[in-house]
């Protein structure tokens, strides 16, 4: 019962590290995810990160919250969960509502015009640095680099949602014509070498 406890406590204690940093919303904490649920504790591979990042994006709510409830529920099962989506969540709701009561009286203030304009772009850098960490794991052959080319144009175009749909459809399809004809099917990269093998994939 210590060790769940244990568990617990750690999984609410690095989300709530996380949290308080995300500026740009779940996007921008996925660097911070990798790093901490990763890299330094070990609990999940970067794939299985991927796939709760696609997962939470399919589903209504805040990627962020949703995000640390699917790894909590991962980590710790039910109680985990729990546990991350309040260390997720706390840190927000105080900031924000300090920032609520404190905007009424800096909004019109150079400085804090100047220190926004500043994160905006602090925000972009670390989005599109989530973007190239999760490429790594979620481009893993012709078929998958093909989907990503054909759905930047076609987000332009529809809800997000209907092109996570059908990206999931297609997978399910292609995987289903690679088995029948014999080919060797892949859904993780190896591990070594990683940055060399980037652009090296398979048929």
């Amino acid at each position: 019962m210590k060790e769940e406890w244990k568990k617990l406590f750690h999984i609410f204690w690095a989300f709530l590290k996380i949290s308080p940093v995300t500026f740009g919303g779940g996007y921008a904490m996925i660097p911070l995810i990798e790093k901490e649920i990763v890299e330094k504790r070990k609990w999940l591979k970067k794939e299985e990160v991927t796939d709760v990042l696609a997962l939470s994006q399919s589903v209504p709510g805040a990627v962020a919250v949703n995000s640390a409830t699917f790894i909590g529920q991962r980590v710790g099962g039910v109680k985990g969960l729990i546990a991350a989506a309040l260390g997720v969540s706390l840190p927000t709701f105080g900031i924000i509502l300090a920032l609520g009561i404190l905007y009424i009286f800096i909004q019109d203030n150079p400085k804090v015009e100047a220190a926004f304009m500043a994160i905006r772009a602090s925000v972009v850098a670390l989005i599109l640095y989530a973007s190239i960490k999760v490429s790594r794991t979620a481009l893993l052959d012709k078929t998958t680099i093909a989907i990503f080319i054909v759905g930047i144009p076609l987000l332009f175009l529809f809800h997000p949602i209907l092109i996570i749909l059908l990206g999931g459809i297609i997978g399910i399809a292609v995987v289903s014509i690679k088995k029948r004809l014999g080919y060797t099917v892949t859904f993780e990269k190896e591990e070594e070498d990683e940055e060399d093998k980037y652009w090296h994939y398979m048929i």
